[in-house]
């Protein structure tokens, strides 16, 4: 096939072609919607030329930076930078993997240009300190260039991008990693069932994880990277998240039957990606991804930030060897009279990945300091978020995720009005697993992020905190129910408490109601859970137990109850 204009770095025979003759050639639309319906088609899919000049088109248009390096910077210094060396040895700078270069369907002088291209990124971008995903979109865009240096200047401009609502690539490890534990947050909420998987066949889920852009930026075959780059041009980094959850979802239904071990997850899923081809085509992979009904771009921006601040506190911002920092349930130091140490890693992986990180810290146990809903306010205020576990006279066993400070009962006075955010959930243990989380994760229709509600959350100033803390610097940001417009409260009930009582979820019911001597309770449906009662609709108390999460106290003075 000739196709000179955009085919110089291109070997034409590992090229899938078909159809280029009866397909379009010109692209006249502006229209953002438009344009995202014709990328999900692949509209432009089928013609080298035209996939070529819209995404010329679409770089051109991301805002960047002033001062961004473009074609002609290249021309002036790729001399100086590769000189004399052979292209295909130059060795890539620290913050890609050298091992990990895909070629596509480039050829031999293609290959070379890989390696010039981000040597030439790395002299103009000295602040890129880890960017795993480089080198497979250096090596994808020289397919749709006409020189090396175009190819440099759409890569700059993708880099360079500043508009604060467009994240695009991953720059920095902090970047990186925070990317991950969203990724694990939105995998634990998304795909449930592959997320359990994923739990009890591998030593490490956020290891198995950390990998979720390099089956898209490395693993995929060339003709699906360009469906997932022409989708993610359009519409920026969220798509990324929804086509890596639809990569996992499929995975665990044409793997999920047959045994797996543990060390060999990773490596598994790395291969069903290569060979995705074999169960999978480009068109039903995009499909199953927008068919995810995920949260709004605003409150993935918010998961990422609070992400971001639990690294920064955890000094966990470059690189390191690494420690298994998600495996907080150690089983030498953790010791419960209700849970096993499997059962509460069960409980830890359904938490966010930012808590995950943090040890279990025991705070409260009526076997220690007595029924008294007095001393449980004591031993928990200034904590967030925090675990309840209760283990009836029946021996069931049932609890609650909450993620708001039990302190926030007192902005209500002496009445009982509830506080909390989407992130709560309710679960039970015994007689068998199962775990409720807010009704509108599963049906978002419920609840629409409204532009007033979305100006809200950029300002964050609505909301002052008891202890008068600046709440931009709450680790708990996300899915507060001042994003959504909720067209009745029985949909956000999620924990209150009094003198009398605690109540966990409301509306039609309460999911757990406890008293104030902490003896008795009661469980049924309700509506902001959506749940089934957690174990006999009434109950004696025979156990009862609230975890922290260590270094996570809101008053540094406050010391730590148990140990």
């Amino acid at each position: 096939m000739d196709d000179t204009e955009y085919g110089r770095f291109v070997d034409w025979d590992k090229m899938e072609s078909g159809g280029q003759e009866q397909s379009p050639k010109v692209l006249n639309c502006n229209d953002l919607q438009e344009l995202k319906q014709l990328s999900r088609q692949g509209y432009w899919a089928k013609n080298h030329s035209l996939r070529a000049k819209v995404y010329q088109k679409l770089i051109k248009d991301i805002p960047c930076r002033t001062v961004t390096p473009d074609a002609s910077v290249y021309r002036d210094i790729v001399g100086k930078i590769v000189g004399k060396r052979n292209s295909t040895s130059l060795p890539l700078p620290e913050f890609v993997d050298d091992r990990q270069v895909p070629t596509y369907c480039l050829n031999s002088e293609g290959v070379g240009a890989v390696r010039k291209v981000i040597m030439c990124i790395s002299n103009q971008f000295p602040d890129i300190s880890f960017c795993p995903a480089l080198p497979s979109i250096v090596a994808l865009l020289l397919h749709y260039s006409q020189d090396e240096a175009e190819c440099f200047e759409s890569v700059s401009r993708i880099l360079a991008c500043n508009d604060p609502n467009r994240r695009l690539v991953d720059q920095t490890f902090l970047a990186f990693e925070s990317s991950c534990m969203t990724f694990g947050d939105l995998a634990g909420k998304y795909c449930q069932g592959p997320h359990k998987l994923m739990v009890a066949v591998s030593e490490d889920v956020m290891e198995v994880y950390s990998d979720w852009q390099r089956w898209l930026f490395g693993e995929l075959p060339f003709n699906y990277v360009t469906r997932v780059f022409d989708v993610f041009l359009v519409e920026g980094y969220k798509v990324l998240f929804r086509l890596a959850l639809a990569l996992l979802k499929f995975f665990h239904k044409v793997r999920g039957g047959q045994p797996m071990e543990s060390n060999n997850v990773k490596r598994d899923i790395q291969e069903f990606v290569r060979d995705i081809g074999k169960s999978v085509s480009p068109e039903k992979l995009l499909e199953k991804a927008f068919a995810i009904r995920l949260f709004s771009r605003k409150e993935i921006q918010l998961l990422q930030i609070a992400n971001e601040k639990a690294l920064q506190q955890k000094g966990i911002t470059v690189k390191q060897k690494r420690q298994n920092v998600h495996l907080a349930v150690d089983a030498e130091n953790f010791k419960s009279e209700i849970v096993s140490v499997k059962e509460m890693r069960d409980i830890w992986s359904w938490i966010p990945e930012r808590f995950a990180l943090c040890q279990p810290l025991l705070l409260f146990t009526n076997q220690e300091h007595g029924n008294s809903l007095g001393r449980f306010f004591l031993h928990c205020e200034g904590r967030e978020p925090t675990l309840l576990l209760i283990k009836t006279s029946s021996q069931e066993v049932c609890g609650a995720y909450l993620s708001t400070d039990w302190n926030s009962r007192k902005k209500s006075g002496n009445k009982l009005s509830f506080f909390g955010t989407g992130e709560c959930f309710v679960f039970r243990l015994q007689p068998e697993v199962e775990r409720y989380e807010w009704v509108i994760i599963k049906h978002p229709e419920l609840g629409r992020v409204s532009a007033a509600a979305a100006a809200d959350q950029e300002s964050n100033s609505s909301q002052d905190t008891a202890d008068g803390t600046d709440p931009s610097d709450r680790l708990s940001p996300f899915l507060a129910t001042r994003h959504f417009n909720l067209p009745s409260k029985t949909a956000s009930m999620f924990m209150a408490g009094s003198t009398e009582c605690i109540i966990i979820g409301g509306g039609d019911g309460q999911a757990l109601y406890l008293d104030s001597d902490l003896n008795y309770g009661r469980t049924s449906h309700c509506n902001t859970f959506n749940n089934q009662p957690l174990c006999s609709e009434t109950f004696q108390v025979a156990i009862i137990e609230v975890w922290g999460f260590e270094d996570n106290l809101h008053h540094e003075e406050r010391p730590s109850t148990l140990h």
